[in-house]
């Protein structure tokens, strides 16, 4: 009998986690498509769609529909459902972090090394610093009282210089931009910055929670997991796969560069700075002209694109709740912090762009793509909201920065790069 009520349960999980991912797939498929058409990138129609279908529209309007997709406490007290929809869309992000490492042309980054090194530093620091002097005006009302002010002011800095890393690919890809020169170098501007902010993130964490040692192995940690990349694994291989030629790909090679992807994922998610950065690592140490991990690449782009990279960013989007920001005093806290980590993430770009001899309108393009926010913010804040740094409701005015320069990102980059020689690969 309790093996029937145990077979029971699995499937009424399974059952929500299908029914939600189809969804999921609908909803985000046809907001997606909307937003191309007025020329926006589809993953804000996808994001959009998980705040549809989350709390803030469908949960307030119809709570019971919500609860077909999301069950409530009463009926998956222990967060099943949530859970296993987490996984999967966790699993998407990382298999599509790996495919844009793979495409990352690592040569044509290190020819603007100087540019991606000051561009990564500034993105960081002015937004860190205008974003924590920000939140001394914040606090008085939206902090929670369960950690003071410098606290509060270190994590808001962090939240606000992180760049959406994952979003930031996906309006390369749809642009056509990804392997551009500009592509390439937003790619790596954006991957060391935010492991520089998740570095940062980890610190003002350890600060807060008087674990200064335990940050500081992060660290430690996140320098030696490159150094094994580089050092040990990308000759590793090379080798592997110079033996393996243009032949048939192996039995063994599928399951053998899946299980490089989850590893790598695991130690950095391990380390504390997300998986992202592992599987997007791993890809862009792998070599770039292997036909048989080019045919690998190829057949995973269709789920990956289509199924569960959408379900992350609509999943995600499931546990927004913007209609927490509900008077005049809070939209204009949130017009403020919407103009401070525009401010801080575009002009900071744009200024060290222009230094290191970047032209006006390039740097204006980087500039716009670097202000990319995002899932990665959404990812951040939650960790401040669960620790009770930050209320729901600055989370939810958070939020609506992440979509606010998101959504600008197109415009923005379509005017910038209106000459030839910025839209084609290159």
């Amino acid at each position: 009998m309790n093996t029937i009520v145990a077979v029971g349960a699995k499937l009424d999980v399974v059952h929500h986690v299908l029914l939600t991912l189809a969804v999921v797939l609908v909803v985000g498929s046809v907001l997606g498509q909307a937003m191309r058409a007025i020329g926006q990138p589809a993953v804000i129609g996808e994001i959009t769609a998980g705040i549809v279908l989350g709390p803030s529209l469908l949960g307030a309007v119809s709570p019971g529909t919500l609860h077909l997709l999301i069950p409530d406490a009463a009926v998956d007290p222990k967060g099943q459902v949530t859970a296993a929809l987490e996984a999967v869309s966790q699993i998407g992000l990382v298999l599509y972090m790996f495919l844009i490492g793979l495409e990352l042309n690592t040569r044509k980054l290190a020819s603007q090394v100087r540019t991606a090194t000051a561009v990564s530093f500034a993105a960081v620091t002015v937004p860190f610093v205008l974003g924590a002097v920000l939140a001394l005006g914040l606090f008085p009302n939206y902090g929670t009282g369960d950690y003071n002010v410098t606290s509060f002011a270190l994590f808001l800095g962090a939240a606000i210089s992180i760049t959406a890393f994952p979003v930031l690919a996906r309006i390369l890809t749809d642009r056509g931009l990804a392997t551009s020169g500009l592509g390439t170098l937003a790619l790596g501007c954006a991957a060391a910055d935010d492991a520089i902010a998740w570095c940062l993130l980890a610190l003002v964490l350890g600060f807060a929670q008087s674990n200064l040692v335990q940050a500081a192995m992060v660290i430690g940690g996140v320098l030696a997991f490159i150094a094994f990349m580089v050092v040990v694994v990308k000759p590793l291989s090379v080798r592997i796969l110079q033996q393996q030629g243009d032949r048939e790909a192996s039995s063994w090679f599928a399951p053998a560069v899946y299980l490089g992807i989850l590893l790598a994922a695991l130690m950095t998610e391990g380390l504390g700075i997300h998986a992202v950065f592992g599987a997007f690592l791993f890809g862009a140490v792998l070599p770039k002209n292997s036909l048989a991990l080019a045919g690998l690449a190829g057949r995973m782009r269709d789920p990956v694109m289509v199924l569960l990279l959408p379900a992350f960013f609509a999943v995600t989007g499931l546990r927004t709740r913007l209609l927490l920001i509900d008077d005049a005093e809070d939209w204009l806290w949130c017009v403020a912090i919407i103009a401070v980590a525009t401010v801080g993430k575009f002009g900071a770009t744009y200024a060290a762009a222009r230094l290191t001899g970047m032209a006006r309108r390039e740097s204006a393009a980087l500039g716009s793509l670097m202000n990319t926010r995002g899932l990665m913010e959404l990812i951040v804040l939650n960790i401040g909201l669960e620790l009770g740094i930050i209320s729901e409701t600055l989370f939810a005015m958070m939020v609506v920065m992440a979509l606010v320069t998101t959504a600008a990102t197109a415009p923005l980059l379509a005017l910038f790069t209106r000459e030839r020689g910025l839209t084609e690969p290159r």
